[in-house]
């Protein structure tokens, strides 16, 4: 479990600081509730607990790499809230649910959460076995129907909002294989052509004699090495993309990803809506099951994945324990989220229906991304044209010229 340190005040006034070992930052404010002491800022830092391979990924040994999909998580959801809704205990309905799963996996999750209530423990203490399977804001949802005595309700808003997740994901995703495919395309037929054709090109040039110029020199020359250096090329390449993947993993390698995505024209206007409907519509679920606007916040905060968003809903945590307005932080950076959605949270304040308000604030940019992904082909294409006409042309030119130069010549 991470350790956090917290600041904290007291209710004579005194503020304090602590560190203490918790499951997640829910069960961390919870604990400070108890005391009934008033949460100013946590700052996060990973322990390694020690307790073998399965700890230090983070699960159980039988989920040490999670093939769970999205769709099977939905499901699991939607069924079990209809099951218990019929009048099923929970044991039963996690014992259906176990022999309609076809995968071994996930057979496995609802066995240990099976056994984990019939001990007496919750849904939501068995989900917390799997934190690489069920997500901070699916365990929250979960306990937070729990002790609403609304558990239904919860799991049925979870299955909502992951579809509708899955579903912007999908939208995204399937908007990038055209060009994808285009480019994989270009690679292969260029290597195509500098290993087969220019070889034979660049032997009729050396026979003829005749001077070539700078641009065909320099594919001749990429040719050569390609052909010559084959072995090295392909260990470079796959070093060059090994240490590529390497920084893209860290913090710095993160950010910079980041920063280039919301610089790109087109792209940038979708990535900002797309983090504008996570934020708001996980956001809202969480507030209409009953969670608390500060660990809402904080778990918004780890759904979000572009981490130039992450310290503003840090900071609309920090707004909110100071007693200001939370639409104030998302009107102020309207660089990164749109101003509809702040002007929505404000209306939403003002009447007390903020989830609803975020509700509809999420439908709207769910349908903008749609639009968007539909459109994105439309746009793309021309532009991948346009490249790939200046490709071939330089190809064309760079092996043409000296065939011209030699006709001249007889």
């Amino acid at each position: 479990m991470p350790n956090y340190t917290f600041k904290a005040k007291k209710k004579t006034g005194e503020d304090y600081t602590e560190t203490l070992q918790a499951e997640d930052k829910l069960h961390l404010y919870k604990e400070i509730q108890r005391r009934g002491d008033s949460l100013v800022s946590i700052n996060e830092s990973k322990v390694r607990s020690g307790k073998g391979l399965s700890s230090l990924l983070g699960g159980k040994d039988i989920v040490l790499f999670s093939s769970i999909k999205d769709v099977e998580k939905i499901n699991f959801a939607k069924h079990l809230s209809a099951m218990l809704e019929a009048g099923l205990p929970m044991s039963r309905a996690l014992g259906v649910l176990e022999k309609q799963s076809k995968k071994k996996e996930m057979k496995d999750i609802l066995v240990s959460i099976q056994e984990k209530i019939k001990g007496g423990g919750t849904l939501s203490a068995g989900l917390e076995q799997f934190p690489k399977i069920f997500s901070k804001m699916f365990i929250a949802m979960v306990r937070a129907g729990e002790e609403s005595g609304n558990l239904e309700e919860g799991l049925r808003t979870i299955g909502l909002q992951l579809e509708k997740n899955y579903s912007l994901k999908k939208r995204v995703k399937g908007a990038m294989v055209y060009p994808a495919v285009i480019l994989v395309a270009m690679i292969l037929i260029a290597i195509l052509m500098l290993t087969f054709i220019v070889p034979t090109l660049a032997g009729v040039f050396e026979d003829v004699g005749v001077e070539l110029p700078v641009q065909t020199r320099a594919v001749i020359w990429i040719s050569d090495t390609l052909l010559n250096n084959a072995l090295l090329v392909f260990l470079a390449s796959l070093i060059l993309g090994v240490l590529g993947i390497v920084f893209l993993k860290t913090p710095t390698g993160g950010r910079f990803v980041d920063s280039v995505i919301l610089k790109l024209p087109v792209v940038k206007t979708i990535v900002k809506e797309v983090n504008a409907a996570r934020t708001a519509r996980t956001f809202s679920s969480l507030l209409s099951a009953g969670v608390e606007v500060v660990p809402a916040l904080s778990i918004t905060e780890e759904v979000v994945q572009n981490s130039y968003y992450k310290p503003i809903l840090h900071e609309a945590q920090d707004r909110i324990q100071k007693g200001e307005k939370l639409s104030s932080v998302f009107v102020e950076n309207d660089n990164l989220y749109p101003v509809f959605l702040g002007e929505m949270m404000s209306v939403g304040e003002e009447t007390g229906k903020i989830s609803e308000m975020l509700d509809g604030v999420a439908i709207f940019f769910e349908d903008e991304v749609d639009q968007r992904t539909k459109n994105i082909s439309t746009i793309i294409e021309p532009v991948l044209m346009i490249f790939i006409g200046v490709a071939v042309g330089f190809f064309a030119v760079s092996m043409l010229m000296p065939m011209y130069s030699i006709m001249s010549h007889i």
